[in-house]
């Protein structure tokens, strides 16, 4: 019987990490809204300050909802982004519905593609962060620079959360079969 109940927690066990692990990328819609993508009509409406409060992980993907046939939106380097230089993106977005998965960490720095857009706010820097990172119970660092670039902030608490909650499931001996 012991060894029924061991195969069982087996089982449940690798299937629960399993499933964590796959329902840990989302899908994120810039700006958490659609039409986001816009010159921002005061500071508080920057997308960099919404950026600052989000967590962005490895295998996420941001997703921008915008007017593809009045804007777009260029991925460049830093120094580009700094300065709204337009001329060399790493990548150029024209379709209205732009998806691109984060397959890294570190920062990732957007601006407009549309004339003056950037110089007026429309850019975004995005930071993901590695997978080494745990929450670490302190607060969110404060939004990121614009220029310098942002802090790597701590992660959300949801792995712990879940892991205590996997903890609690076995300390009660429940299988999850």
């Amino acid at each position: 019987m012991a060894a029924v109940f061991s195969s069982r927690l087996t089982s449940s066990l690798v299937l629960l990490f399993l499933f964590l692990s796959i329902s840990e990328a989302k899908e994120i819609v810039v700006g958490g809204k659609e039409n986001a993508w816009k010159i921002p009509s005061s500071e508080s409406d920057s997308l960099n300050k919404w950026a600052g409060n989000s967590r962005f992980r490895i295998g996420d993907s941001l997703v921008w909802k915008y007017d593809g046939g009045k804007d777009s939106v260029l991925q460049v380097t830093k120094e580009a982004y700094a300065s709204c230089n337009t001329s060399v993106p790493i990548a150029e977005y024209k379709d209205g519905n732009t998806k691109l998965k984060l397959e890294k960490s570190g920062p990732f720095y957007f601006i407009s593609g549309a004339k003056g857009h950037c110089e007026q706010g429309q850019k975004l820097v995005v930071v993901v962060l590695s997978p080494r990172h745990r929450y670490t119970g302190t607060s969110p660092a404060p939004s990121p620079a614009e220029i310098e670039g942002p802090a790597v902030a701590p992660t959300s608490y949801g792995s712990s959360l879940k892991a205590g909650f996997l903890v609690t499931l076995l300390g009660l001996g429940v299988v999850l079969f």
